[in-house]
């Protein structure tokens, strides 16, 4: 299986399966003398963490990250972490699987699931890893949490936040977004209002068996102008690649997206006025970047994501050897997969913008120092 890689100049390659020993990944390009110790990987690692409540998955897994390799210290490295720099070379990072309950999926080994990638894996490679999913599973996604909290380090100027503005059908007033309230509830939800509209809709999808789709909206605060390129390098379009590369996404939006449609020129159009350090815009349909290149506002995007397709209601499917079933889905799932998603969304926006940073000041100068460097210097 190839593809696994993704990034230019930072560079993120993910292993491992749901159902195996471990999963991980190799960083590669991220500048030395970065503090990095494994706390600084494991508090993003939290946010993703299953079993956290009774609207996710009841897996019980820690997570506990490991950093086998990319690290040094001694009396001669920067302070803070410990005095544990990243040294330039590639950095492996493994999380151990502990909560594994293979039995569940026995009597779906040689069923296809509907909604999920089982035929479509078995369709091209002719084999399949049928516990829980094996490399198609969202477990894979513990990995680039891992690799974004590294990619946080690398534009430490850059504040990145996610919450979900729907569950269902119940959706948040785009004006009501308070970013204050997303972390003082387990739905990453912005409007204190909506979380016992959201807790009564999915107590009924849980019981019944059932799963509900989301949104997640993300927002990059303190990207400057000049990250990404013309035509095929664009910020947008390798935001998009990289939010829709999420297990069960399957839209995404940058800035007012599909609402721009709708919209007139003189609506769509992010007016621009003389401030004391540049120009102020506005308003912001372009989400923070035009022509593939950030403009110095915030840049925007939302992410839609499906229900869960494991679920208890039985579906008509086909078997290997094409028979008509039905089937249904056991084991430990999350009712809405958006949930979790939104520690997700942050770190491969993370991932996209270090590499960008660093493409950018490799052809431009631009920004000329990563977080500290200059003060090493």
């Amino acid at each position: 299986m190839s593809h696994n890689s993704f990034g230019h100049l930072f560079r993120v390659t993910t292993w491992g399966e749901s159902h195996g020993p471990a999963l991980g990944c190799v960083v590669d390009g991220c500048p030395p003398g970065l503090p990095l110790v494994e706390a600084d990987i494991q508090q993003w690692l939290e946010k993703r963490r299953p079993g956290q409540g009774k609207f996710v998955t009841q897996r019980q897994e820690p997570d506990a990250v490991k950093i086998l390799s990319g690290v040094f210290s001694d009396d001669r490295t920067a302070k803070g972490s410990g005095g544990q720099v990243t040294t330039g070379t590639p950095i492996s990072l493994v999380i151990e699987n502990l909560d594994q309950r293979s039995r569940d999926y026995s009597e779906i080994a040689t069923s296809f699931r509907p909604g999920h990638a089982d035929y479509a894996y078995f369709a091209k490679y002719g084999v399949r890893d049928y516990r829980g999913g094996g490399r198609q599973s969202a477990r894979e996604t513990a990995a680039r949490v891992a690799a974004g909290a590294i990619a946080r380090k690398i534009i430490d100027g850059v504040t990145i936040r996610a919450c979900v503005t729907q569950i269902g059908p119940h959706a948040v007033d785009p004006d009501r977004i308070d970013w204050a309230s997303v972390g003082d509830n387990p739905f990453w939800c912005p409007d204190p209002e909506m979380v016992p509209v959201w807790e009564q809709h999915l107590e009924a999808i849980r019981k019944a068996g059932s799963s509900t789709g989301a949104i997640v909206a993300v927002e990059a605060d303190g990207v400057p102008p000049g990250w990404g390129a013309p035509v095929y390098g664009k910020l947008d379009a390798e935001l998009a690649a990289a939010l829709m590369s999420i297990n069960a996404a399957k839209g995404v939006e940058i800035g007012a997206g599909f609402a721009a449609a709708a919209l007139s020129g003189e609506e769509n159009a992010d007016e621009m006025r003389a401030g004391n350090d540049g120009p102020v815009f506005l308003s912001n349909q372009a989400g923070g970047v035009l022509g593939g290149i950030s403009t110095g506002q915030p840049v925007t995007a939302r992410v839609a994501f499906k229900p869960t397709s494991s679920i208890l209601t039985p579906r008509l499917s086909l078997n290997e050897a094409g028979e008509e079933i039905e089937l249904r889905t056991k084991g430990r799932h999350d009712p809405c997969v958006g949930i979790r998603a939104a520690p997700v969304v942050e770190a491969m926006v993370a991932c996209v913008l270090a590499d960008a940073f660093l493409r950018h000041r490799a052809q431009t100068g631009g920004g000329a120092f990563a977080p500290g460097e200059s003060e090493r210097r």
